[in-house]
């Protein structure tokens, strides 16, 4: 009897323990995390950007800013980039375009967007050419002024109001002539009279000055060290087209005979 409950308390004892085990075990799940043990924790997969919302243009507002990127671009445009640029449909802009290429054909327009290596870009049309070219011809030629001319125009730019007189003390030379051809010019105008002895002419620069060097105002003036720079090239070009001209001058003159020694006879 003895030996037939041995196994039977065997068990027993054995199904006890492993119940004080399982009370002993947390689950995993449950774990207490400790002060200062850093937990890895997987990062959520990044979501990829939302493409930006379409800019919103009625057909004319698009067609004149197809208009106007094509005119500003000196390389041909693709209608693919313009697209992209814009965020507008390809398809959108194809059409567009092709409208545009219609317009821009008719015969009042004196420009035309014509389809190059893929892309579109504006120029002239062909049959204005002889037209165009000889308007060309006829522009007023660039300003040219001597030395002399250049320093008298700095010194009046500089130092306006201001009298012959003054830019005769500071340039140390005689001016007349020169101030005469700036007059002629009309690259500086009569200022009043000078309130001392003799009254004499006041002169300063006018618009057609800022037109012809591209000023806004007189505030745009260049600083005189470059001012130094400017008048040092142009002494440069004017003393390389007075050597030009005594050149041209030494080869025109006919060439003298050498002189034939007299023989006695």
């Amino acid at each position: 009897m003895a030996d037939e409950l041995e196994p039977r308390e065997q068990a027993e004892t054995a199904a006890a323990e492993v119940e004080a085990m399982e009370a002993l075990v947390e689950p995993v799940g449950e774990l207490p995390v400790e002060a200062g043990v850093e937990v890895e924790v997987e990062p959520e997969p990044a979501s990829e950007p939302e493409p930006e919302p379409a800019a919103e243009y009625s057909d004319t507002e698009l067609k004149a800013i197809l208009e106007a990127v094509i005119y500003v671009t000196e390389e041909p445009l693709e209608a693919k980039q313009i697209a992209a640029a814009l965020r507008q449909p390809l398809a959108r802009i194809d059409s567009l375009l092709g409208e545009l290429v219609a317009e821009f054909a008719k015969p009042e327009r004196g420009l035309q967007i014509k389809e190059i290596a893929g892309g579109f870009k504006m120029a002239t049309k062909p049959e204005l050419h002889d037209q165009v070219r000889l308007f060309v011809k006829n522009l007023k030629p660039p300003l040219k002024l001597s030395l002399a001319a250049l320093e008298t125009l700095a010194v009046i730019a500089y130092k306006q109001p201001i009298t012959a007189p003054e830019i005769m003390e500071i340039r140390g030379v005689q001016g007349g002539g020169v101030l005469k051809t700036l007059l002629d010019r009309k690259l500086v105008q009569v200022a009043g009279r000078k309130n001392v002895i003799g009254k004499p002419i006041l002169y300063k620069t006018n618009k057609e000055f800022l037109v012809q060097f591209g000023l806004s105002s007189l505030k745009e003036l260049p600083s005189l060290k470059e001012f130094e720079e400017l008048r040092r090239l142009a002494f440069s070009e004017e003393e390389a087209e007075a050597t030009t001209e005594a050149l041209e001058l030494r080869e025109a003159e006919p060439s003298e005979a050498p002189a034939t020694p007299e023989v006695e006879a």
